[in-house]
């Protein structure tokens, strides 16, 4: 009944099986490992020798479970999970690369607690890397994602101090539903009641975060990506309306969620949405779609897009 792992491994598992499930029996134990009830009261025999301390408890409703005073064992990363683990917080954040930054120090840690062949490699991919900070990034403070975490787990309303474009910050007392990671950037998915209305926050704009002693109840069967993505066109200051000259399915694979809605209007398709920043809008997302389009509303954007073109007639000479 042999799994393949060493004593060692097995009598590891043995203490993270005891932790999670306290008062296995033997024969419960003895499956999850896959070897026999015997050998598995050898690998108990094992942990106590090396003073980790197990109980029995007999009767029915007996078993072994870890006493008091046990810890846990350290954890152990494979070489391609160490190295994943480095390129990942590089990939997601540059500055980590150096000691100084906070989470930099964590790895450091990490990388140094690891055996010694695979510490080399995390420390070499570390060092040798050079990371090109992406200017579109945005740093989510971990303090202000682990208070609105504890809020949503709690379903307790917070009041957000948030941060708008050249503009102050405003408050606001919302129902946090969820976090959502989009492309590299958090977001705060929410019922906000002021506006009585879904809003979408990006966390890195929030600057503090109050609970309150309200409790809410989030929609029945959120789904929290497919709420944010439908969400993040609504609700901005100029509000855009695009005519594309060409059907729905061609148009559809080139438009981002937060530009808008795209319905079907026979052989064209509209798009409809609101947008914070009208030059962004023109200039990075408009601009890119290869179709023929009209905007029909949003003065705003109708600039925007004036400008853009204006320049690229210019190009023409």
């Amino acid at each position: 009944m042999s799994n393949g792992s060493s004593p060692t491994a097995r009598a590891l598992r043995t203490m993270e099986i005891l932790r999670e499930r306290p008062g296995t029996t033997a024969e419960q134990l003895a499956t999850a490992l896959g070897v026999s009830e015997r050998a598995a009261r050898r690998y108990v025999a094992i942990l106590r020798e090396a003073g980790v301390p197990v109980e029995s408890v007999r009767g029915p409703y007996g078993g072994f479970r870890l006493g008091r005073g046990a810890r846990l064992p350290p954890v152990v990363f494979t070489e391609e999970q160490a190295l994943g683990l480095v390129m990942t917080v590089l990939d997601g954040l540059p500055g980590a690369a150096g000691a100084d930054d906070p989470v930099g120090a964590a790895l450091g840690k990490v990388i140094r607690a690891l055996p010694d062949g695979i510490g080399r490699q995390a420390a070499a991919l570390r060092a040798y890397a050079a990371i090109a900070p992406d200017p579109e990034a945005a740093r989510t403070d971990p303090a202000t994602a682990s208070a609105l975490v504890s809020a949503i787990a709690d379903r307790r309303s917070v009041v957000v101090t948030y941060r708008r474009d050249r503009a102050d910050d405003f408050e606001a007392e919302v129902d946090p539903w969820a976090v959502v990671v989009r492309y590299g950037r958090w977001y705060l998915l929410c019922h906000s009641h002021r506006a009585a209305a879904i809003r979408t926050y990006r966390v890195d704009r929030i600057r503090a975060v109050r609970r309150t002693a309200h409790r809410f109840t989030p929609p029945e069967g959120l789904d929290p990506v497919a709420v944010l993505e439908e969400n993040l066109g609504k609700g901005w200051a100029h509000p855009t309306r695009v005519v594309f000259h060409a059907p729905m399915e061609q148009v559809a694979p080139w438009v981002r969620p937060p530009m808008g809605v795209l319905e079907a209007a026979g052989d064209r398709c509209v798009l409809t949405g609101s947008t914070q920043n009208p030059a962004m809008y023109a200039q990075e997302w408009l601009a890119t779609i290869p179709f023929a389009f009209t905007v029909e509303e949003g003065p705003e954007l109708r600039d925007a897009v004036a400008v853009v073109a204006a320049r690229f007639g210019g190009a023409l000479g």
